[in-house]
Formats: structure tokens, C-alpha cells, sequence
């Protein structure tokens, strides 16, 4: 799939990457970094990091580092210790995302070292990126993953749409990820397509439809009670 990705800018300067085979790009074309931002970062990191000491998170489709890279960045200015663990099946080769943006757009200081570091990290091994960013990045399907129970504060859930990938947004995918979130733990995700919010309500999730980022009305953000 590698060779075939395409990078393509989007609205707000920064990168996605479009794959052919699927008709698909990797964030949305309206702003690869507003929409981060908007949903994992201010509707997701920042409604848990007053809650919780140290945050644990789960992402599913670590993708171009790019959510990992703006958690670093969240997780060093506001001083809070983050353990970030990322399940992806089809990792980038370096080739596709060195020349990616995110550094240059974000205009953080040391933040292009950091995306280095984060991309270059070897799978299946935790490291350090920084004195309060831990990272394990998992090379393998999220249908084949069980976590561990009760470990995770936050869940960036951002795998391709439920029509491309529909086994990864499956009710019994969201009961495992339920098991292993803490109570008063959060999910975030962009899709609010109708039998994704009705899995999630069935397994018991408090439910927020929030207003979406650029190019889209709504996004959603469910808590485990």
C-alpha cells in the first residue's frame, strides 16, 4: 500500500496522504492538523487531563505519527505525563512520512526532532520521546488486540471510516476498548454514523455528539461512567 500512498496538502497547509486503492485519505482535506487538533486534542486530551495524574492512551491507527506528535506537544506544555500506546497494521516506511509537514505547520520548537523520534521508535518496544512521553507502537490488526482491563484514560479512535473498515468499528471491538478504559475515561472519534453511536450506547457509554472541525458538522466523544 506504501507505494502507492500520494501526499496531498490540505486546507490549512498541512499534509495527508490519499490512498488510491481505497478512494481514501488519511485525515480530512478541510485541515490534516485542525482536524487533530479539534477532536483528539481539545474535545479529547484536554477534557481528561484535569481529571487524571498521568494519562494513558490508546490509539487506534497510529497512521503518520501526527496525533502522537500533537499529544507530545499538549503533554509538555501542560506538564502532564503521558504513556501513549498505537496499534497500526500497515506502518509507514520512512520514505512517506520524513517529508510530511506537521513540524514546519505546528512551528513548535524541538517538534520535528520529536516527530523523528516518534516515527523512528521500533515496534513492540516502549520508549521514551521525552521525560513524560512514553511510547509503544503495536505492528498488528486491532481485531486481534485484547488490552489489559481498566488501564486507559483516553482513546483516540481513528481508524478509516466504518464503510472502508467496518470490522474495526464493530460492537464487540467496542466492548474489549471499553473493558480496558478506566471509569471517567474518554473516546473520541470523528465518525457519528448511526450504528457506531448505537454500539457505543448499547455497551454503555455516555454519548456527546460535539460541533466538528473544519468540513464537518459533528464529531463524537463518549465516557465510561
Amino acid at each position: 500500500m506504501t507505494n502507492s500512498l500520494k501526499v496531498v496538502e490540505t486546507a490549512d497547509g498541512s499534509h495527508t496522504l490519499f490512498v488510491p486503492g481505497i478512494n481514501e485519505h488519511y485525515h480530512s482535506t478541510f485541515g490534516a492538523i485542525a482536524e487533530s487538533r479539534h477532536i483528539f486534542i481539545d474535545a479529547g486530551f484536554r477534557a481528561v487531563s484535569d481529571k487524571f495524574q498521568q494519562i494513558n492512551v490508546f490509539e487506534v491507527g497510529f497512521g503518520t505519527g501526527l496525533n502522537a506528535l500533537l499529544t507530545q506537544i499538549e503533554a509538555k506544555k501542560s506538564e502532564t505525563p503521558v504513556i501513549y500506546t498505537s496499534i497500526e497494521a500497515n506502518p509507514l516506511e520512512k520514505v512517506i512520512w520524513s517529508v510530511l509537514n506537521y513540524p514546519e505547520i505546528t512551528g513548535i520548537p524541538g517538534s520535528a526532532e520529536m516527530f523523528e523520534k516518534i516515527n523512528s521508535m521500533p515496534w513492540g518496544k516502549t520508549g521514551s520521546i521525552s521525560s513524560r512521553f512514553d511510547l509503544l507502537k503495536i505492528h498488528g490488526k486491532l481485531e486481534e488486540y485484547y488490552p489489559d482491563t481498566g488501564v486507559f484514560h483516553l482513546v483516540y479512535f481513528d481508524a478509516f471510516a466504518p464503510d472502508i473498515q467496518p470490522s474495526m468499528w464493530s460492537e464487540s471491538i467496542f466492548r474489549r476498548i471499553y473493558d480496558s478504559m478506566v471509569p471517567g475515561g474518554v473516546l473520541v472519534t470523528y465518525s457519528v454514523k448511526g450504528k457506531v453511536v448505537r454500539s457505543l450506547k448499547n455497551i454503555g457509554f455516555k454519548i456527546e455528539k460535539l460541533p466538528g472541525p473544519p468540513g464537518k458538522r459533528h464529531m463524537l466523544r463518549v465516557t465510561k461512567l
